[in-house]
């Protein structure tokens, strides 16, 4: 991506060959969110807080904190991105699939909701099995759960347009839960009219008895629907929280062990400079107990060539009156 000023910038938002401008940078995180949820869910953690520890110290706060708040998808989630982001064409065929579907449940085609859901069975088996054989090429072996999981998924986007936006985007966080019935897009039937002046057809007892018991169980029916799928969303948020929680645990844990290896790396240097210190001080006091001595033995010798001088002297002297004598 270029900007004003000519400047390039790689995956991280940063400049290339020059300090970073002020403001967010979009492609630059859509790039790092992009690689973020196309590599395994054991790295998101660590390289998320790097590209955000890199957009901070490029001064690009928002964006380092649309990083940051990136989670840690699902195995199963990533299973599924892996699956549009590694084959663009199928998914796209899929994608095609699904808005087949629910157009043939709209118009209520039976014809072509019999031939289309025959297909739905075969491709949603095939693409799951796919992902399975995507992610077990990158070392990560979907258990049987997560494999229905990403199943789950697949159905969803089949019947659901925004479902299907999400997973053709390459970055869900979790598994998407398809609906219970395919959605139809039709309106009930408006009850007939009663022509003017005739009445109504009266319901026997039995039968109107029969119609309010099967109003009251569809009722009851319907709010205990209405009870499990509650239930189930919050199970799903409460699940995504604890996720949530746990990976900022791990990249609590995995921080903490960085600073741990680097107080090491620390207390090794200060450990070795204070032995280099100590050594220096010792090759110190040795050299100054040698210049001490030097000094004592140079004044010892300059005391040695004094005294010597003195009896040289003394014994020119003599050496002249005994001469003086013998003339």
């Amino acid at each position: 991506m270029q900007r004003k000023g000519g400047r390039h910038r790689d995956t991280d938002g940063r400049n290339k060959d020059g300090p970073d401008e002020d403001g967010p940078d979009e492609e630059a995180v859509e790039r790092v969110l992009d690689e973020l949820y196309a590599a395994p869910p054991s790295a998101f953690v660590s390289r998320r807080e790097e590209h955000a520890a890199a957009a901070r110290t490029a001064g690009r706060k928002e964006d380092a904190r649309r990083i940051h708040a990136a989670r840690r998808p699902t195995l199963a989630a990533w299973a599924a991105n892996l699956l549009t982001r590694s084959r663009p064409e199928e998914t796209r065929r899929f994608l095609e699939l699904g808005r087949a579907l629910r157009e043939a449940h709209r118009t209520l085609d039976a014809a072509g909701l019999k031939e289309l859901s025959a297909q739905r069975r075969q491709i949603v088996a095939a693409l799951s099995r796919q992902a399975a054989r995507l992610a077990e090429e990158t070392g990560q072996r979907l258990s049987p759960a997560a494999q229905r999981e990403v199943e789950a998924t697949l159905r969803a986007v089949l019947a659901d347009p925004d479902a299907a936006d999400r997973w053709a985007g390459g970055r869900l966080e979790v598994s998407l839960t398809p609906p219970s019935a395919f959605p139809s897009g039709t309106a009930p039937a408006e009850p007939a009219r009663t022509a003017p002046g005739a009445r109504e057809p009266r319901q026997s007892p039995r039968t109107a008895s029969g119609t309010h018991a099967k109003d009251e169980l569809a009722e009851r029916r319907r709010k205990r629907r209405e009870e499990r799928e509650r239930a189930e969303q919050e199970a799903e948020r409460a699940e995504r929280h604890l996720r949530d929680a746990r990976a900022e645990q791990a990249g609590a844990q995995e921080s903490l062990h960085r600073a741990e290896e680097e107080l090491g790396r620390v207390h090794e240097t200060v450990t070795a400079a204070e032995e280099r210190l100590r050594a220096a001080r010792e090759d110190l006091d040795r050299a100054e107990r040698e210049r001490r001595e030097a000094e004592k033995r140079g004044r010892t010798a300059a005391d040695a060539v004094a005294e010597a001088e003195r009896a040289a002297r003394a014994s020119a002297r003599r050496v002249d009156r005994l001469a003086d004598r013998g003339r």
